[in-house]
């Protein structure tokens, strides 16, 4: 099997994919951004909240490197104001800040991981990986001697789940699902119809991150339910398996 060329350095999860990076210390946001760009990524930088607010609005990256104490607008409130909006990006929060009460509030307003500073390259560099691998699809490199390729497109009642584009339609007209809210789904779906527990899903979405339960599992079900089933009370496609899970049917 051949594969397309790609710059010394770079990686098939790292390709196509862009960061921004909003840290007010230049220093530190140099150092990152060299270290992204090694490993294939695109990266800007900006150093103020509002400015970093006000290129969102224009640009759509792949992730969001946020630092908390910003000058102009803090990380929580740029984060809270993006969520918003409807932006979609994953967010990793990177900040010296290492209270529990800080992580809490971060994953509640929307943050998909939380790095405490200092944190070594290596480390950080792994993070950024797996939420891309995660969150994005179309990042997910086949397994070796994988015989098939998993349609991107995928539709049950009268909803349509594009895993690449991270959209889902029903009825023709957009949901509004939270990162999140899709990625849980999306890793249902992609189990064709397999139980899978509550601490799997722990691990797999949510990577067990800080202040993630069992009942943050059943809230997103209940969440899915009432967005895409045609009777949330009797639900066809996410069906609850007492004392085992959950699974998706079709």
């Amino acid at each position: 099997m051949t594969h397309a060329w790609q710059p010394p350095g770079t990686t098939d999860v790292a390709v196509g994919r862009s960061i921004l990076i909003l840290e007010d210390n230049e220093t530190l946001a140099l150092g990152l951004r060299t270290s992204l760009e090694v490993e294939g990524y695109k990266v800007e930088c900006v150093t103020d909240g509002s400015d970093g607010l006000t290129w969102l609005e224009q640009h759509n990256p792949d992730l969001i490197v946020l630092d908390l104490m910003l000058p102009g607008l803090n990380g929580f409130e740029v984060l809270k104001r993006y969520r918003a909006r409807g932006g979609s990006a994953a967010v990793l929060i990177l900040s010296a800040r290492d209270q529990e009460v800080d992580k809490v509030q971060g994953f509640r307003i929307g943050a998909d991981d939380y790095v405490v500073k200092p944190v070594g390259v290596l480390e950080f560099l792994a993070r950024v990986e797996a939420i891309i691998r995660r969150l994005v699809p179309t990042a997910r490199a086949s397994l070796p001697g994988e015989a098939h390729v998993r349609p991107s497109q995928l539709g049950f009642s009268d909803v349509l789940v594009d895993l690449r584009t991270r959209t889902v339609l029903r009825s023709g007209k957009a949901v509004d699902l939270s990162p999140m809210e899709f990625d849980f789904l999306a890793f249902l779906i992609e189990s064709g119809g397999d139980i899978v527990s509550r601490d799997t899903l722990m691990q797999q979405v949510w990577r067990y991150s800080l202040g993630v339960t069992s009942r943050t599992v059943d809230q997103h079900v209940a969440r899915l339910r009432n967005k895409l089933e045609p009777d949330p009370a009797q639900p066809r496609h996410l069906i609850t398996v007492r004392k085992a899970g959950y699974r998706f049917q079709r």
